[in-house]
């Protein structure tokens, strides 16, 4: 199990860190002049991409290849979209004092296919590359 996972390591942190911050008690911070409004839904797409892009990273270096599978460029974004949607549901049911939010999830979404899009980007760079 643990050759399977080896390099899968800050992926794994990174979705427990996500969790975390996802379903902590905020208060009153999105009325702050701190921060402007959409903040929420910026952290959201940051997190996600940050997400998505550790996972590939572990994928590349777990099969030693270049480039992901389509394959598994959309079973990733399906997962990885549906993380998110189960984050809105336990802020929606479990934590009552976070709001699950549509809205929230589509920038989740919007993270995702950033990162997929900057993972297939990388891999076409890497296919063309002149040596």
């Amino acid at each position: 199990m643990k050759i399977l996972f080896k390099y899968y390591g800050p992926a794994v942190l990174w979705a427990l860190f996500i969790l975390i911050i996802c379903n902590m008690p905020m208060g009153a911070i999105s009325e702050s002049p701190r921060f402007f409004p959409g903040f929420d839904k910026l952290v959201h797409c940051g997190l996600f991409f940050v997400f998505v892009v550790l996972y590939y990273n572990g994928y590349i270096r777990q099969n030693g290849i270049k480039r992901v599978p389509y394959t598994a460029l959309v079973w990733l974004t399906l997962l990885a979209t549906a993380y998110g949607g189960l984050i809105e549901l336990l802020q929606l049911y479990v934590f009552t004092w976070r709001d699950g939010e549509w809205n929230d999830l589509f920038a989740d979404a919007v993270g995702v296919g950033m990162g997929t899009f900057s993972m297939l980007l990388i891999g076409n760079a890497i296919d063309h590359e002149e040596i």
